[in-house]
């Protein structure tokens, strides 16, 4: 028998009184509270934070801009991701007209956002279609089952198209036909366990509009814009801000600065919104300021009841990049609108309206002084779905994929920590909290105080008994002999 089995032996046998519910007993109590782990956590990554862009000149921006939008598509968004998915040209299909009010067409579209994962839209069209117009890519967030077909969302498009823009209303993953349970957020992080970072295929769903409407034979490319709420807010600035050829964008309720969502919990958003790697690139601000100097109107609710209350984001997003945006002659480019009607986490006839506006000024096209009313022409979910493969990929089946081809790394530990971003920590203090000493088990409960400004707290656990038995087997054979044959006692 080797010696590492002897020494489990003893250790049962010294343990043989000691019932896990003792154990759990001994490791219960609270060793510090989640106040000052929030705290703690809140303060260091704080630290994290890249400071708000500060450009001195324009030209200065202009190639600071460029770098930012390499380094965050190349070392997060794509990072892990097929080239040849990241390059893939666009890949709809039109599946027929869907029965339309007077004034404009709708379409059913399917595109491929990468090989075995399909999405769908609708593309409402102006009835009489000449020539080059705008297009929007209107995006969705978080609305479950409605997805494409939410209200707010329809009426947005259907007027677009009556006054001569084309409007693609996106699916959203997790939402309307893309609801399958593996297709929910959080399922992202076995992307990012996979090797891809899971704001990559977010990502590229979503440019495949654009890439809809670069190509499409009517679409004047140099009017292409973005809009959404929420979730779609957050898509909005991310997609505008990286894809130079949008040139309006309008997000919507839609995100914040990191600062924000590390201090309100309610701002922190999805996996998606707070991408594995992103501040080590930049921060909203910097996604904001990308914008400069191409129009942009931040639309926020002042009493939102879901995140990102139009006061609390303003100082960040809009009040420290407006300089920015001066610094090109543009500063009436970055505009603000606080919704006070119904002033909640909407996308309702005030917020559209000032869309509507904003939209035919850098358009160039006729004011918008009212919303069409179309309330008698919104369709329900049945009548819009488009249809998907019976084999469609989801966010978690996607991540098997790509597990399944990944090749076992010939890397140590360099690599890892590489990889991991590891850096080691030490144990500037440790605090003695308690003690106990019952039967066979004696602990003691410590916490540690990292040089990282973070602490964790452990307890130490020992066998009373297996100090003894330790002292037998670390003997002669045959002194092991003679405790076999008679062995201690126990008290």
């Amino acid at each position: 028998m080797k010696r590492g089995a002897l020494l489990l032996l003893l250790a049962a046998a010294a343990l043989g009184q000691t019932q896990p519910r003792q154990i759990a007993e001994l490791l219960q109590p609270e060793l510090q509270t989640p106040d000052v782990v929030a705290f703690e956590l809140r303060s260091y990554l704080l630290k994290k934070v890249p400071r708000p862009p500060a450009p001195t000149n324009a030209e200065q921006w202009s190639a600071e801009a460029q770098q930012l939008r390499r380094r965050f598509l190349d070392e997060v968004v794509f990072h892990g991701w097929p080239r040849q998915w990241v390059e893939a040209p666009p890949r709809f299909e039109d599946l027929g007209l869907i029965p339309s009010g007077k004034g404009y067409r709708m379409r059913k579209l399917r595109y491929e956002i990468v090989p075995g994962f399909f999405s769908t839209a609708i593309l409402y069209e102006p009835e009489n279609l000449r020539g080059k117009v705008p297009g929007v890519v209107n995006v969705n967030g978080h609305v479950g089952a409605a997805g494409k077909a939410v209200e707010y969302k329809q009426k947005r498009c259907i007027n677009q198209a009556l006054r001569g823009i084309l409007a693609l209303n996106l699916e959203w993953l997790g939402m309307g036909e893309l609801t399958a349970k593996e297709n929910q957020h959080w399922f992202g992080a076995h992307l990012d366990l996979a090797g891809a970072n899971a704001v990559g295929l977010f990502y590229l769903a979503m440019r495949k509009g654009v890439d809809y409407l670069w190509e499409h034979p009517n679409v004047d490319r140099s009017r292409i814009g973005v809009t959404g709420l929420s979730g779609g807010g957050w898509q909005t600035i991310v997609l505008s801000a990286l894809d130079e050829r949008v040139q309006v964008s309008i997000p919507v309720a839609g995100y914040s600065a990191m600062v924000a969502r590390i201090e309100r919990a309610p701002d922190t958003g999805d996996l998606e919104q707070n991408a594995t790697d992103m501040l080590t690139v930049l921060d909203y601000s910097h996604l904001t300021a990308l914008r400069a100097p191409r129009p942009t109107l931040l639309i926020y609710n002042a009493e939102d009841d879901c995140c990102f209350r139009a006061p609390l984001v303003k100082p960040d997003i809009f009040d420290r990049v407006r300089p920015v945006f001066r610094l090109f002659g543009k500063e009436e480019f970055l505009a603000w609108h606080e919704n006070t009607d119904p002033s909640d986490h909407n996308y309702q006839r005030d917020n559209r309206l000032q869309a509507y506006r904003f939209l035919a000024r850098h358009f160039g096209m006729p004011p918008v002084d009212a919303e069409i009313p179309v309330d008698a022409e919104i369709k329900s979910h049945e009548e819009l779905v488009v249809g998907l493969p019976k084999d469609n990929l989801t966010i978690l089946g996607l991540a098997r994929k790509l597990a399944a081809a990944l090749e076992r790394p010939a890397a140590g530990r360099m690599e890892l920590a590489q990889t991991l971003r590891f850096k080691p920590v030490k144990v500037a203090h440790a605090w003695a909290l308690g003690n106990t000493k019952r039967k066979e088990l004696e602990t003691r409960s410590y916490r540690f105080e990292l040089d990282d400004g973070l602490s964790a707290t452990g307890v130490w656990l020992k066998a009373r008994r297996l100090r003894t038995c330790s002292a037998w087997i670390s003997t002669s054979s045959s002194t092991w002999t003679a405790w076999r044959n008679s062995p201690p006692r126990r008290q």
